[in-house]
């Protein structure tokens, strides 16, 4: 029998917010004008659920150069812009944080600077304040286990009882190497194909999250 959980650590774009449609825009547009031409299924599967280093690495080493600004200085305006006009909560995700009973925390690969931005546009960066980690804070960001490890080490509680909400296959796949079971909400840009796998059950509707914790 599984261990009862005793904490849910909440993945953030995708899973709080429903911003990953906004920066897959943005993203599309900065890139075309790199010299990079990606369809929307293609950034999604390359680049959703990992964090800035990793994406910049890969961007410069398909461009075969470095690029001539930091990605917050080319990507940066545009990102507030479209977050501040258009940014919003998950559908459905106060309604389960308020039926939440565990201990909760904030995992994700955005910086620290980008979530209280963010987080505080919808005004869910004081639910969680004190309780957020980024992967600027470990060595390794998604799909390496560092970043959920981290925030499970800063919340005093064991791996395996930790259940980690995600919406990309990065982020499920960090969970699993985790050791943590993983709930994969299919109700953003990733397929739930891509977020099946052992330990995860994969839901489309975060009004069904609270029942669901209750049950893993």
């Amino acid at each position: 029998m599984l261990a009862a959980p005793e904490l849910v650590i909440f993945d953030c774009d995708g899973v709080l917010l429903d911003s990953e449609r906004l920066a897959v825009r943005v993203e599309r547009e900065v890139l075309a004008g790199l010299g990079w031409a990606l369809s929307e299924t293609e950034l999604i599967e390359r680049f959703v659920g990992r964090s800035e280093l990793d994406m910049v690495r890969q961007i410069e080493e398909h461009l075969g150069r470095s690029l001539d600004a930091p990605w917050d200085e080319i990507c940066g305006p545009a990102y507030r812009a479209a977050f501040g006009a258009e940014l919003e909560a998950v559908e459905g995700i106060e309604e389960a944080l308020e039926q939440i009973s565990l201990p909760t925390c904030v995992a994700s690969s955005s910086s620290h600077e980008k979530l209280r931005f963010t987080l505080g546009l919808v005004g869910l960066y004081e639910r969680f304040e004190g309780r957020i980690f980024s992967a600027e804070d470990v060595a390794r960001g998604k799909p390496a286990p560092d970043l959920f490890l981290h925030a499970a080490t800063c919340m005093g509680v064991a791996p395996e009882r930790c259940v980690v909400v995600e919406d990309s296959r990065y982020g499920v796949h960090a969970a699993r190497a985790a050791g943590m079971r993983a709930l994969g909400f299919a109700g953003g840009l990733t397929p739930a194909a891509a977020l099946e796998g052992p330990g995860t059950i994969v839901f489309d509707d975060m009004r069904a999250l609270p029942a669901l914790l209750a049950g893993v």
